[in-house]
């Protein structure tokens, strides 16, 4: 009964800033204004104030809210150990299958470079303890080195 009773004031209270919005010569602002103070009539009107309002003191509704987020997160906890887990039983079932029939081609797979045409890798000399500030760059050096610069 309070609800509606405030709902209704909401509008009247619009519709009273519309006219005045109107007054002035704004009429575009003012039919805005009037279908935005409608709204809460409308919904006095349809019994939904009163529905949620029923909901929003029911304590049934309430446990009825606790159930459903209770399914959603044992949902949500079963979806993250399916993932961790590498999917259904019928997914690593399917798997297993496909890889118990092995590959079609298993050599096709192998690169095939042809005869070997790389050398052997030219030995480089180690680096020389030094001592002090060169001992920084020594690490330095050798990467340089190795990529010829």
């Amino acid at each position: 009964m309070i609800a509606e009773t405030v709902c209704s004031a909401v509008s009247v209270a619009g519709l009273g800033i519309a006219a005045v919005t109107a007054y002035r010569k704004r009429f575009l602002a003012a039919a805005r204004l009037a279908a935005y103070s409608l709204v809460p009539l409308g919904l006095v009107m349809t019994g939904a104030v009163q529905w949620v309002v029923d909901t929003a003191f029911s304590p049934t509704a309430w446990a009825g809210f606790g159930v459903l987020g209770a399914a959603w997160l044992m949902f949500m906890g079963t979806r993250a150990v399916e993932r961790r887990s590498g999917g259904t039983r019928k997914e690593r079932r399917a798997a297993a299958r496909a890889e118990r029939r092995g590959a079609v081609a298993p050599d096709a797979s192998a690169p095939s470079l042809g005869p070997a045409t790389r050398t052997a890798p030219v030995a480089q000399p180690k680096p020389t303890a030094r001592s002090g500030a060169a001992d920084d760059f020594s690490d330095i050096e050798a990467i340089l080195k190795k990529h010829g610069i």
